[in-house]
């Protein structure tokens, strides 16, 4: 993809995209994955940490690079995700979209309650209740110079 957008841009021209940190600092999955590892060891090949390699910034570099891009930059992007409480936090795992939740309702339920609590346990909660996680994103962008 980062090869066709160095191709079609003119020259002197720019390209940027970004990606979700899954491996360290999405913190609402990041959390997630930890605790479901430490319960099911097997549970690592769902993790988008490990299935999403490009998703750092040294390999999106590497990606632009090898695209022939130049004066290539990337910088990290963190969004506050304030969750109410822990049941604001654990509900979107409920639904089913997504890697995570498809996780969590594969589970019996004796096995998502292990899970929610051991989640539970891990998560910096506040005293009045409220969970404050970062989400980061890896900017990068690059410039056709020919």
């Amino acid at each position: 993809m980062v090869a066709e957008m160095a191709r079609c841009v003119k020259s002197g021209g720019q390209i940027a995209l970004y990606v979700w940190d899954y491996a360290d600092k999405m913190e609402l999955m990041r959390y997630f994955f930890d605790a479901a590892i430490e319960l099911n060891p097997a549970a690592i090949d769902q993790d988008e940490g490990r299935r999403f390699p490009i998703c750092q910034p040294g390999a999106l570099a590497a990606l632009f690079r090898d695209a022939g891009l130049q004066n290539f930059e990337t910088r990290a992007i963190d969004v506050l995700t304030d969750f109410q409480d822990f049941d604001d936090y654990w509900s979107p795992f409920l639904g089913g979209q997504g890697v995570a939740p498809a996780y969590a309702m594969s589970l019996n339920e004796q096995d998502r309650t292990v899970l929610r609590e051991h989640i539970r346990s891990k998560l910096p909660i506040a005293a009045d209740g409220k969970i404050y996680l970062i989400a980061r994103a890896w900017a990068v962008r690059g410039f056709r110079n020919s």
